[in-house]
């Protein structure tokens, strides 16, 4: 029986690729260096893979930032406005794109599907000149054909691709991305021919759009795409592989229908129902990829369990046509739980990183095909039995206060218009007041102290020195710009979510648990594996301190319950929506705290909210009530003067402003320069928003500085479709990625641009 890897963690167990990415963009190191780096990765995968009895290895799901961004590369899509003269597309090109450069900006980036995972959006249109521009995809098929292992080559598909992408700028919004597939298929076959010609046998191609609701067009592209590949693609096994929820009957019955197609690879995790169409008609002599094994959870798959689903699907395609995988790529999990000493050995055993999971796969493929580790599955049973009924996973009082929530909505007793105005009489602030999102830059000293500290290296008191004298810096420097609400800068905190989960209860946590959410960014998912608590607070000391060192407002900074909960490894074992409860009562206790030690505006981040949405339709209603319920919950206990601030990034929310609207925030700070002010269009299509808003006026994930006169348009354009009075200045997310030689020209510009509105404004009165 055979076994299949849909994709793995390029990052390296201790991510060594990001600090060798990190390095040659200091130009502390060549491309050389970077390119050994990453050969070094390659071949230990595959190795990894092949030592452990994985039939179908995949290549070409390595990448130096993005797989979307490679295929754009690939079919020689690249904006004008790199500059690019054809040719293959090299690190310059391809790092500019992505992160932009000191001229121009870098392209949008946004949430793939609904992972934490980010993918740079192709900018197409009908004047696009497609080439055949780079040939990774066949250099890396040789490079692991050299190595003695003969991989299969991972493309995005041509359908999939279109699909996510969006029109140029300049482009009509109406334009049909998909009437480029007759463009952009001579480049894959170009592609395809040469990877026969390398020796391939097999090739997969990614088209995960098919779980999302398409309408008829969109799924005849499919067909249209792959009867136009079908020549091209004769003597080669080709495995198109769908991933991340169920697919409809249409668009299962498009998939099994395409033409040329070999095998097609299902997620039966987070696609539990798909299952009940492969009974329903499976077609003869095909492959079925079936992904029983969860690319995007850290816990122990249930072997016995996977194996029973193999064995009736084993009854329906066939023995020799059922290949056990992984749900989807191993990219969205930790690398590996050996790199874990100090889990402790009952929550280690019920986990299972990447390399676990490869050994899982082939398990259940060597079992099915009779030859089954008895003492495998036996201590797996044992690990499924102890987490079942460990006291450490269930807290009777924190199960009770979450069912008390029922039949309350935890809205603010007061509208937000009138919140408003009882926080503006406190606070004072200008039109058009400034402020940032949370983070600043995060220098190496202050990498050193937290990692010191940790290591019990320096003591207490040494580490609350050092993290006050790098809050006096920030808060200083805020002053010296004029920013309007300050922040503290967060220098106590590595991550986000990390820093709450590390003081909540019934969390765990990783050394190196390390998953790539965008380039170089990796960030540590906390471990929720019982039910949350909040001890005691977590941030009030810190807020209080910052808030001593000025007059100016001082905000508290949490993240949200949802944010938690979508930017953590969950719990399986209950629904979402109740551990999300349960981190919010914890989240609205250091809420309540932070009010009475008298810091009057409280962010509350909720960065992932969109990204958790399902993907389909049908599901949104529900997710989005008690998403929106769950932050609610966190401040519904505040005096009208005390500000609550919401922040979001990176996603598409023109589709959910009403759930942001029914958060009932008294003022939301969100991304929109990076997406070319996409979210701006809501508001010119006539919804009302009354609360503070923010959009940001600047992309913090490029080195790039914007002029004042960029951000004073920008400002502009923001006013032509939102009222003076509820405006916002800031940029478009945390600053904790940037250095301060560029973080404070551009926070300098963004100020400076602000008060010229405020000028141009007094003076039409």
């Amino acid at each position: 029986m055979a076994s299949h890897i849909v994709g793995y963690p390029r990052m390296g167990p201790k991510r060594e690729l990001k600090f060798a990415l990190e390095s040659f963009w200091d130009k502390k190191s060549s491309a050389e260096d970077l390119q050994k780096v990453a050969a070094d990765l390659r071949s230990a995968i595959w190795k990894q893979m092949a030592d452990a009895g994985i039939k179908y290895i995949p290549s070409n799901t390595f990448s130096y930032y993005d797989q979307v961004l490679d295929a754009t590369s690939m079919l020689g899509a690249v904006p004008p406005r790199y500059g690019w003269n054809g040719g293959e597309i090299g690190f310059d090109t391809y790092f500019s794109m992505a992160r932009g450069n000191a001229s121009v900006p870098a392209m949008e980036m946004t949430k793939w599907f609904d992972t934490n995972y980010h993918f740079i959006v192709p900018e197409l249109g009908p004047d696009v000149n497609f080439s055949y521009a780079s040939h990774k995809a066949v250099d890396e098929y040789k490079e692991a054909k050299s190595l003695g292992v003969n991989t299969v080559p991972v493309l995005v598909g041509p359908v999939s691709y279109l699909l996510l992408s969006k029109p140029a700028k300049g482009v009509e919004k109406t334009f049909s991305l998909l009437s480029l597939l007759p463009k952009i298929l001579p480049i894959y076959k170009e592609v395809i021919s040469e990877l026969k010609a390398a020796g391939a046998s097999w090739i997969q191609f990614d088209e995960p759009t098919l779980v999302l609701d398409l309408d008829s067009h969109q799924l005849q592209a499919f067909t249209a795409a792959y009867a136009d590949l079908e020549s091209a693609l004769s003597g080669l096994n080709v495995l198109i592989e769908t991933y991340f929820a169920d697919l409809t009957t249409e668009a299962y019955k498009t998939l099994v229908g395409l033409k040329g197609v070999t095998a097609y690879g299902l997620d039966l995790v987070r696609g539990t129902q798909t299952i009940d169409l492969v009974k329903a008609g499976f077609p003869e002599g095909k492959y079925l990829f079936a992904g029983v094994v969860d690319g995007r959870n850290i816990w122990a798959n249930d072997l016995a369990s996977s194996l029973s689903t193999l064995q009736q699907l084993e009854a329906i395609v066939g023995k020799d046509k059922l290949v056990v995988s992984t749900s989807c790529s191993l990219l969205h999990t930790a690398v590996d739980l050996v790199n874990e000493t100090k889990l402790d050995d009952e929550i280690k055993s019920w986990l299972a990183f990447a390399a676990q999971k490869v050994v899982e796969v082939n398990a259940l493929a060597k079992a099915l095909a009779g030859q089954k580790d008895e003492a495998f599955f036996a201590a797996n049973a044992a690990a499924q039995a102890s987490r079942k009924s460990s006291p450490r996973v269930t807290n009777e009082a924190v199960q009770k206060a979450a069912a008390a929530l029922k039949g309350s909505d935890h809205r603010r007793a007061t509208n937000v218009s009138a919140r408003l105005d009882a926080q503006q009489k406190k606070l004072n602030l200008p039109v058009l007041p400034t402020t940032t999102i949370g983070s600043f830059p995060q220098t190496l000293e202050l990498r050193r102290v937290r990692r010191e500290f940790k290591a019990n290296k320096i003591s207490e008191d040494d580490y609350v020195k050092a993290i006050k004298e790098e809050i006096k810096k920030v808060v200083d420097l805020q002053e010296e710009l004029d920013i309007d609400v300050l922040v503290h800068g967060e220098p106590e905190r590595n991550d986000m979510v990390e820093y709450f989960g590390e003081q909540l209860s019934g969390f765990a946590f990783t050394v190196n648990g390390w998953v790539q959410s965008y380039g170089s960014r990796c960030v540590k998912p906390p471990i929720i594996y019982g039910d949350v608590s909040r001890p005691k607070p977590m941030t009030v000391f810190w807020s209080s301190t910052a808030q001593s060192m000025t007059q100016r407002p001082m905000k508290g900074m949490l993240t949200g319950p949802v944010t938690i909960l979508n930017w953590s490894f969950v719990r399986n074992d209950q629904p979402r929506f109740e551990t999300c409860y349960q981190i919010a009562l914890a989240i609205k206790d250091e809420v309540e705290d932070l009010e009475k030690a008298g810091i009057n505006v409280i962010q509350i981040d909720e960065a992932a909210l969109r990204e958790g949405l399902p993907l389909r339709k049908s599901e949104h209603a529900f997710y989005l009530k008690w998403a929106v319920h769950s932050f609610r919950i966190t401040n519904c206990g505040v005096q009208d003067t005390t500000q609550i601030h919401t922040h979001m990034c990176y996603s598409n929310f023109n589709d959910i402003i009403h759930s942001i609207i029914d958060m009932d925030a008294d003022v939301i700070t969100i991304e929109n320069s990076r997406s070319d002010e996409k979210l701006l269009s809501v508001f010119r299509e006539g919804v009302k928003y009354g609360a503070g808003i923010g959009p940001g006026v600047y992309d913090i994930h490029s080195p790039r500085i914007p002029s004042t006169e960029e951000i004073a348009d920008r400002i502009n354009k923001m006013l032509a479709v939102l009222e003076t009075n509820i405006l916002w200045v800031n940029p478009d997310c945390g600053l904790k990625t940037r250095k301060y030689a560029e973080v404070k020209p551009a926070l300098n510009n963004m100020v400076a641009a602000a008060k010229l509105l405020r000028t141009q404004l007094a003076s039409a009165k």
